[in-house]
């Protein structure tokens, strides 16, 4: 019966149960490392994204409101980018990437059980950080146009950039804090029926 539970279990979970018993660095190597595959296929989708969105909204100049045009202005991200069309297309790609890692590093990094308001929290701060990412987007993509004029690869090389950055800054934030692991509750309660 053991082996037949034991095959019924999937590949992933086995390496989670080998890491366990190697012991807390081997887990932690281990989840660092699944960690980075969700991020690389976040960011397969970010960049397959803001490919199509940069093409999408490359003709929707319309102009941004006098708060985002201070932050995005023509002299830091460039004239073509300082628009709705640019700062949607960075937003959303990353936005939407970022929700897809959230739910696979939930459930398969760190099989955790946290409740919802957790994914608002992190919300919060991917829009935040997002934000950010987007402002250094433009910078690099108006400074790899400018002075190497890589125009067509320019977002993806600012995307792939950012990205890892973001990957870096998040990572213990999921870790130690939104994505906790479920507590193994008959591990931790004291046996009863001893006497």
């Amino acid at each position: 019966m053991e082996n037949e539970n034991k095959e019924k279990i999937g590949f992933i979970l086995k390496i989670d149960l080998w890491a366990e018993k190697k012991g807390p660095k081997w887990k932690f190597l281990w989840q660092v490392l699944k960690y980075g595959i969700v991020s690389s296929l976040a960011g397969i989708i970010q960049i397959v994204l803001v490919n199509i969105l940069f093409r999408l909204f490359d003709d929707f100049n319309a102009p941004l409101s006098p708060l985002l045009s201070n932050i995005f202005s023509t002299e830091v991200v460039g004239k073509d980018n300082s628009n709705w069309g640019y700062v949607l297309t960075f937003f959303l790609s990353n936005a939407l990437a970022n929700t897809f890692a959230y739910f696979m590093n939930k459930k398969k990094t760190f099989r955790s059980d946290a409740p919802m308001y957790h994914f608002i929290l992190y919300i919060i701060v991917v829009i935040l950080l997002v934000f950010l990412m987007t402002w250094i987007q433009g910078v690099l993509v108006h400074y790899l146009t400018d002075t190497f004029n890589l125009k067509n690869f320019a977002p993806t090389i600012a995307t792939v950039s950012t990205a890892f950055l973001q990957g870096l800054l998040l990572f213990p934030l999921q870790k130690f804090v939104l994505l906790r692991e479920k507590k193994k509750s008959d591990e931790l309660k004291p046996n009863c029926n001893t006497r």
